[in-house]
């Protein structure tokens, strides 16, 4: 069986298995909160294809994109110039330190007296909690890049944007996306938390305001779909990944099924064509 095709059975038979046992649970249990999947999937199916992407999904997707791109904006920006200053680095780091231990929620009635009720306020809220992972991991990779390279670089007088686009920003992109996936599942909790307080929409709102009312179903939509979105960008910010950091998950050794595939193929061809023992070629 292929690897790819085993993997993703591999990833599916735990969320199968956990469906299909909540699913016989819940049908001898009958319990109001925790209604039948069948009935779940009727109102998943009702007010997500597609009645409230427009109203609820989309507005959230659009206040996680902004918050998230503006995390990582400011993160790298300031890590790459706190990672490259011990000075401005010794400086910072009390600041650095006091807000990054302020929970982001216990800041939303201050956003929403510097900002309204409106998008920008629940920008702000995601930007504080999703920065701080970006902005420590630059400034770990930018501190862990070879000096004997910086050092070089300066002795051929290489620019200072030269420095950062070839030595700074490749040494530290690891990190950096290390940091920017945990800052993704951030995001996406604190697009919640935000809409939960003085909002009109978003999935937040949905599922505090379905609760509210004891529509316990269409709670439970909102949160699976939650978590479906959440799985989904994972996928797809591990896909990018692998495709802009080819190059260390090859030095690494974790290069993709086919690109490993294609390694041994030349590691075989290349043994193969190389002189025997005996001087024969």
């Amino acid at each position: 069986m292929n690897r790819r095709v085993l993997g993703l059975l591999l990833e599916l038979a735990l969320p199968a298995a956990l469906l299909v046992g909540y699913g016989l649970w819940a049908a001898q249990a009958q319990s109001f909160y925790f209604p039948p999947v069948d009935e779940i999937v009727q109102y998943f199916r009702e007010l997500w294809l597609f009645e409230r992407v427009g109203s609820d999904l989309v507005p959230s997707l659009l206040r996680m994109s902004a918050g998230y791109l503006a995390s990582v904006a400011v993160g790298v920006t300031l890590g790459l110039v706190l990672g490259m200053s011990r000075m401005l680095r010794t400086a910072a780091e009390p600041v650095v330190e006091f807000l990054r231990a302020l929970p982001a929620p216990a800041l939303i009635p201050f956003s929403l007296l510097l900002f309204g009720s409106g998008d920008s306020s629940k920008i702000f809220v995601i930007v504080l909690g999703a920065v701080w992972p970006i902005l420590l991991n630059t400034i770990d990779g930018v501190r862990a890049v070879d000096g004997q390279q910086l050092d070089m670089a300066r002795a051929y007088h290489v620019p200072l944007g030269a420095r950062v686009l070839r030595i700074i920003l490749p040494g530290a992109a690891p990190r950096i996306f290390a940091g920017m996936r945990t800052s993704l599942a951030i995001a996406i909790i604190l697009m919640v938390v935000s809409e939960m307080v003085a909002s009109s929409n978003g999935l937040g709102y949905f599922v505090l305001e379905q609760q509210r009312s004891f529509a316990i179903p269409e709670m439970w939509t909102g949160i699976i779909l939650l978590g479906v979105l959440g799985y989904v960008l994972n996928w797809l910010f591990q896909r990018l990944e692998r495709w802009v950091l080819a190059w260390h998950f090859g030095l690494k050794g974790l290069a993709s099924p086919a690109a490993a595939t294609h390694t041994r193929a030349a590691k075989r061809s290349a043994r193969s064509a190389a002189p025997s023992s005996d001087g024969e070629v």
